[in-house]
This record gives structure tokens, sequence and C-alpha cells, in this order.
């Protein structure tokens, strides 16, 4: 492909453009034999090249065409693709959302709770999901089942967990001394590498797994019946009275807790 095709011209139109360059004003039949357009065509292209403002036609008989100074063309062509480079990307970010949205595991009718094993796709995409919805804080508790899995499985949900995690967020996590045995040494460094605001305290037992977001909706993690380091599911709750028995659990648990980093 040449540049001005490139830029957004086919082979047709792009011969009469340089042609017009070369012969000057001209007309159709002129044009046609310069540029070897078939005789068919010639008026499809130069009204093509008309409309996109790289051609101007003269009120004579028969019409005789100019073409407009290159640099002209180029700017002409060049908004042109930009615009239609700009709309495809909208389709793209619509399409994009469509696959996120379609990612996400299906809440079924009758209650909140979503199935999925620790460190799955569909979690860590539902976990970034959740986190993305807070705009103030969140306080989570992190026990079971996550005591007892590999930090290579961890860390896709800790990823995930800070990805969606905005800059100005609060976040506020209770370790359980045995996840701490999990955790790379270098969480502290990992943790300051996060753009939201981190604070981690230690406790020695956590009894179940569960976060608080802007003191609107809780989740809790059900452990795996058959497998101490797995997850079942997750269970959300919105009901007003729960969320505020487990942002009183959280708080008794911070209260008691050390901090990781002095």
């Amino acid at each position: 492909m040449t540049e001005l095709g490139e830029l957004g011209l086919s082979s047709y139109e792009e011969k009469v453009y340089r042609s017009l360059l070369v012969t000057g004003t001209a007309t159709a039949a002129e044009l046609s034999t310069a540029s070897d357009v078939p005789r068919g065509r010639i008026y499809d292209v130069l009204n093509g090249l008309e409309a996109r403002g790289l051609v101007q036609t003269q009120s004579t008989d028969p019409a005789r065409y100019d073409a407009v100074e290159p640099e002209v063309a180029v700017e002409r062509l060049l908004a042109e693709r930009t615009a239609e480079l700009r709309q495809e990307l909208e389709r793209y970010r619509d399409v994009a959302e469509t696959v996120r949205s379609n990612l996400l595991p299906t809440t079924p009718a009758d209650s909140n709770l979503w199935l999925g094993r620790l460190g799955s796709d569909e979690m860590s995409t539902a976990l970034q999901q959740h986190v993305r919805t807070a705009t103030e804080s969140v306080h989570a508790t992190v026990g079971p089942p996550y005591e007892s899995a590999s930090w290579d499985v961890l860390q896709r949900e800790f990823d995930a967990f800070f990805h969606g995690a905005a800059s100005d967020l609060s976040v506020s996590l209770v370790f359980s001394e045995r996840v701490l045995d999990v955790l790379p040494e270098s969480l502290p460094e990992l943790l300051d590498s996060k753009q939201a605001s981190v604070e981690v305290r230690v406790c020695p037992e956590i009894p179940v797994s569960f976060d608080v977001i802007d003191q609107s909706v809780t989740t809790i993690d059900i452990p795996h019946p058959q497998s101490p380091a797995d997850r079942l599911g997750v269970v959300g709750v919105t009901d007003v009275d729960v969320i505020a028995e487990f942002e009183r659990q959280f708080q008794t648990l911070w209260a008691d807790a050390t901090p990781l980093i002095e």
C-alpha cells in the first residue's frame, strides 16, 4: 500500500490526484487518459475526490478540474483518517466493555452467591470490578482459605484487588498470622508501590475472610468444604444491619491487631 493509500485514497483516486498535479487543470477525458483510469470510472473518482476536498471543479463546458495543494490535501486526509481511527477506538472500547461484562460470573437470580475458585480468572475479574465500585474505603480481613493457598494463587487476586482500587481509596487490611507465612517478604514494597493508601495489621487468627466497601456492601468468602486451600465462592450482602455487624467485627479485629509495618 502506498503512503496516500494508508491515508485513505484508493488506487484510482491516487492516480487521478497525482495526474492533476502534473497536468494542472484538465477535463475528465484528459484525466482518464493521463491517469489510465477507465472512462467509465473517472467521474465517480473525481466526484469522490471533490467530496473529500482534494479536487475543485470549474464551471466550464466541459467541466475542468484542479487539484488542491498537496499540503492541504494531506492535512484533510489526515483529519479524515484521525476521525475514522477515533471511531474505531470507541468501537473497540465498547467491545472490550462487553467482553469484560461477559467474563464476570453471573449472579443467580435467587441469591447473591457467586461460585468461583480462589485465583480463577472469572473471580479475579469480579474482584477487580467489586473493588472498583469503592469510592472511599475498603475494610477487609484475610484469613481462610488464603492461609492454605500458595502465593502464585493469591497473587492473581492481590493484583486484581489493587488494579481495581482508585488512587484516593483508603484500604485497611487485617491479615491472620498464617497468611503472613504465605505472603512474600517483599510484601511491604509491593504495598508501597500501589496507588491506594494501604494500611495492614496482623492478628493471631481470623475466623472468616470478608470485606466491607464504603460501609454499603460486604462480601464473605465461603471456604471450599473439601479443600482448605480453596474457596467455594463469595456471597454478597447489602442488608444494612448485616453490613453494620461486619463493620463492627472488623473494627474489633482492627483495634486488637498489630501494625505490619511500624
